[in-house]
Formats: structure tokens, sequence, C-alpha cells
């Protein structure tokens, strides 16, 4: 049977790096043919658009991974079906469970491939394909990377910042608002300005219409000056974080920045946790998908190869439907992120369950 496991795993993972290799190359040909004009009109060098497909390859590689899976799993098993080799193993004695453990081995090794990948290759990759749409591609170009409009931050226990409007590129944001209030709430302090600006080389502050009112039992004290110099304890960066920047941490990283964002009372919480959560839960996909693809694919049809491409096609393209909407709702409704980015897998692991016992009767 080791003989058998061997030959069934080489099929596994090599019909999988076949599914990569021709699929990727397909989807760099189209984006190319999409965004060609633009490259051409902005004059981006070589250079860079070759880092950028090399970023798209990961990316999208990362994305699509449980679709090329699925598909690579039904191709060479609807073969092993169409040769009589699936019946010619388990007419030996054999299980189907036990059929089922090479598909289960390489599954786990494509799944530490994913999750490994994830922690630390996909998030740098992210950031250079983001970096590239949003600086050469999307209208708005930086701009749009940032949120710029009524800029709420807590920045720390008691320290909070508003700016009514922020220009990322210049490093300046409009109406300025600090307040500093003490451990009973109370506020202590506020400080106002016009317009904000960050200086990059002195790595201070300047305030433009400057004016501070420190709170008092006996009265408040109001400080006026026109242009002030002084230093935060936050960087720029920190008001308006990219809106894709979740995606380009890596996973202790990606923790830390959590925490910190919940102290600062962002509303983007949900949208991180979802990043965060599809960490552990694509690689868990993996096995999934591989065992309703073995199931589906395992038995002879009259469709032969084609039917059950095209059932596998259809269950592939809903997974990833149901994970897209899913994540959408995590975001922007209040479905906790963590049921959200898990119900897909649970949902289609009670689909997985019902497949392999229909496939071992």
């Amino acid at each position: 049977m080791k003989i058998i496991d061997l030959y069934i795993l080489k099929r596994y993972l090599a019909t999988f790096t076949v599914m990569l290799l021709m699929f990727i190359p397909i989807g760099i040909v189209i984006d190319v043919s999409e965004k060609v004009n633009k490259m051409i009109e902005n004059k981006i060098p070589f250079p860079a658009i070759a880092m950028y497909y090399l970023n798209f390859t990961i990316y999208f590689a990362n994305l699509l991974f449980p679709i090329f899976l699925f598909l690579s799993v039904i191709w060479f098993t609807s073969k092993l079906a169409n040769n009589t080799e699936i019946i010619a193993i388990l007419s030996s004695g054999i299980s189907f469970t036990r059929f089922l453990r090479p598909y289960i081995i390489g599954a786990s090794i494509v799944s530490i491939g994913v999750l490994l990948a994830g922690f630390f290759i996909v998030p740098k990759a992210s950031e250079g394909f983001n970096d590239f749409r949003y600086t050469y591609l999307k209208g708005g170009g930086k701009e749009a990377m940032r949120k710029s409009q009524d800029v709420y931050r807590q920045l720390g226990d008691q320290t909070f910042v508003h700016v009514a409007s922020v220009n990322s590129v210049s490093k300046v944001g409009f109406n300025f608002m600090l307040e500093k209030f003490d451990k009973n709430n109370k506020l202590q302090y506020k400080i106002t300005a016009n317009r904000i600006k960050y200086n990059k080389k002195k790595k201070n502050y300047t305030l433009f219409t400057y004016q501070r009112r420190n709170v008092g039992p006996l009265g408040d004290k109001l400080t006026s000056i026109e242009k002030k110099d002084t230093v935060f304890n936050f960087d720029f960066e920190d008001l308006t974080p990219t809106v894709y920047i979740a995606e380009t941490l890596s996973l202790g990283q990606l923790n830390d920045f959590i925490a910190r964002e919940r102290k600062r009372g962002s509303g983007n919480i949900d949208t991180y946790l979802v990043v965060l959560y599809k960490k552990y839960s694509l690689p868990v996909s993996a096995f999934i998908l591989t065992i309703i693809a073995v199931s589906v694919s395992s038995m002879k049809r009259r469709g032969g190869m084609g039917m059950n491409l095209a059932i596998g096609i259809g269950i592939a393209f809903t997974f990833v439907f149901f994970d897209k909407i899913f994540g959408t709702l995590a975001e922007k409704s209040s479905i906790p992120p963590f049921v959200a980015v898990w119900l897909p897998n649970f949902l289609f692991g009670i689909l997985a369950v019902y497949l392999l016992r229909n496939a071992r009767r």
C-alpha cells in the first residue's frame, strides 16, 4: 500500500503544481491586457512592473489556491476512476477511508505551505501588489490609500484626536483637535489648530492658528499662538493607516496592530480580524475541499471527467463566493468576524461528511 500512497501523493502534489503553473500565467496575461494602456501612459519602469507581477503571482496564488487545489484533485482522481484504478484498489480489500490517507497527507503539506506563506510571504507580496495599484493604476492614487475625511483616533487611554480632512501626500491635516482626559474622564486640556503639518526631517509637527485650553477648577486658561512647533507621541501615518494595512503585516505584527487599534477605538477592527482569521481558515479549507473532490470524482460517471470537472468547478466557485460574501458581511454588518470567516468551512465541512458517506457506500 505504501507504493500506492506514494503514487497518489505524487499525483496530488504534481497536479496541483501544474494547475498553478497553468492558470497563473493566464491571469497575468489578462491583467496585462487590462492595464497595459495605463502602464504606458504613466511610464512605469520595467523593474517596477516585474516586481508587481511577482507579487501578483504570490497574491493570487494564495487567494485562489482553493480552486486550484479542488480542480487538481478532481482532475487526477477522475483519471484514476476512468482507468478503473480506484475500483482495483478498493477491490483488494482497502477501505475508502484508508484510500483517503495519501490525499490527507497531501492536503497537510499544502496547508502547512499556505499557512507559513500567509504568515510571512503573502503580507509582503500584498503590500507590493496594493502599493503598485494605488500608486500607478487606481484613481485617486496615494490619496485613496487612506481615509481622508473625519478621522477619529484614540491615541492612548485618555487621549483623543480628530482631523476633519487629511492630505496624506503632503502630510497636512485640517481642523485638528486633540483632547486629553484624566482618569475620571474629566477634560484636562484641549488643543485645536486650523492646520497641522508633519515635518519629516525634524520629526515634529507645526500647528497653525494654535489654541490650547487648560481646564482648571477655578477657571480655564486659554493660550493662542499663530504658529507653534511641537512633538506628539504618534506618527502621521497612525492617523490614517492604509486601507489594506492588515494584509501587509506578518502574524506577530498583525496581532500587535489589532491590539493597538482596539485601544485607539478604531472602527475597522472587524476588517482586521477577518484578515487574521482567514490566515487560519484558508489552510483548513484544503482538507475539506480535498475530501469533497475525492468523494465527487472517485466514481465513474457517464459524462466522464467532464461531468466531474463541471461539478467541481461549481462547488469550488460556490465556496469562494461564500468566503467572499461572509467576509464582506463581517466587515460591513454586525456578524462576528470569527463566525463569518469560519462559516463557509463549517457548511462545506458538513457537505464533505455527507459526500464521503455516500462515496463509501
